[in-house]
This record gives C-alpha cells, sequence and structure tokens, in this order.
C-alpha cells in the first residue's frame, strides 16, 4: 500500500460526503453544506494530482493504483454530473440529461469496450490521448462550475462543450481498440478442420 494508493483511497471515500452535502444543500439551501461539499470536490480533485505526482516521482507506480486511480476520477466526477443533473431548484444550475447521458454512456461502452479486449487480447493497452485528458478536465470544470454558481450561460455553453469533447475523445479510444482487436491473433478467422 503506497502513499500514492492511500491517497487515492482518501479521495474515493470523500466522494460520498460530497454527495450527502450536496443533497443536504439542494434540500435546505443552507450554503454552509454547499461550502463543504465544493471543499470535498475540490480537495478530492487536487488529490488527483498528487498522488499522481508521488507516483511518479517516488516510483510508487502499482497495478492497484493503475486501478484505482482511473476509478477514483470516474467515480469523483461521475457522481458531481449526476448531482448536478438532478432537479436542484434554484439552488444550482442543471446539467442537461442529454450531456449526463452521453458522458456516463461514453464511460460505459469504453468499460465494456476494454472488458472485450482483455477476454479477447488479454491486455488492454491504453495510449492516453491529449483529447481524453481535455475531456477530463472539461468535466472537472463544467462541475466547478456549477458548485460554484458561476453564469448560466457560459455554464450551458461549458456542458456542450464538454460532451462533444467526450464523444471526440470516445471515438479515438474505439479506434485505438479496434486496432488492437484486428492484430490480435484471435481475432482471425479460425481455419476449418
Amino acid at each position: 500500500m503506497t502513499t500514492a494508493n492511500k491517497i487515492t483511497i482518501v479521495r474515493i471515500l470523500l466522494i460520498p460526503f460530497f454527495v450527502t452535502e450536496m443533497i443536504y444543500y439542494t434540500r435546505t439551501g443552507d450554503d454552509m453544506h454547499r461550502l463543504i461539499g465544493l471543499i470535498c470536490f475540490a480537495v478530492a480533485a487536487i488529490s488527483d494530482g498528487i498522488d499522481g505526482y508521488i507516483a511518479r516521482r517516488y516510483n510508487q507506480r502499482s497495478e492497484l493504483g493503475a486501478f484505482l486511480d482511473p476509478m477514483a476520477d470516474k467515480l469523483l466526477l461521475v457522481s458531481g454530473i449526476v448531482v448536478l443533473s438532478f432537479d436542484n431548484g434554484s439552488h444550482l444550475d442543471r446539467i442537461p440529461l442529454w450531456v449526463t447521458a452521453t458522458i456516463i454512456s461514453r464511460d460505459l461502452l469504453l468499460l465494456f469496450g476494454a472488458a472485450v479486449i482483455h477476454y479477447t487480447v488479454g491486455a488492454v493497452n491504453v495510449r492516453p490521448r491529449f483529447v481524453g485528458k481535455l475531456a477530463t478536465v472539461l468535466q472537472m470544470i463544467m462541475v466547478f462550475w456549477g458548485l460554484l454558481k458561476w453564469d448560466a450561460i457560459w455554464f450551458n455553453r461549458l456542458c456542450v462543450a464538454t460532451a462533444i469533447v467526450a464523444v471526440v475523445a470516445w471515438a479515438f479510444y474505439v479506434w485505438d481498440g479496434m486496432r488492437q482487436l484486428s492484430m490480435s491473433p484471435k481475432s482471425f478467422p479460425s481455419a476449418k478442420q
């Protein structure tokens, strides 16, 4: 259990506190709950960079970390996006449901594709792409923007831009997955006997 993995686990444990505080905020309108939820989200988001830095700087990369870190990112982002997709009355701007459906279905399709590649090829070789990182950053900004209750018009534009970049990133990952599958001997037709 490396230091980087411990930070990742703390990040995962912050997610229920974030969600709970945001639910309390939308029910009561007490800004203290929004502030606590925002702090939980911010600490979790910042710790993502910290655990990555520690893992690289002190050579603490591990199989557990390679699994936990992206899972923690997805759990944090999806929980923030889902919370902001609810009808929060006048308390928070709402992420359009089609944006939420686009982002979540993209993640589910990528997970399904990774499972197919793992089952067929045996190892999933994910090449990080700039557009994928940009999609993650835009999702993070979108959630922060909504939690900070900044300008609603720009929030809606940010939601649309985030969905578009997420779909473009998905297309690149599908392309990579198809290439990986097509190069595998298990994908070739079997000879008749």
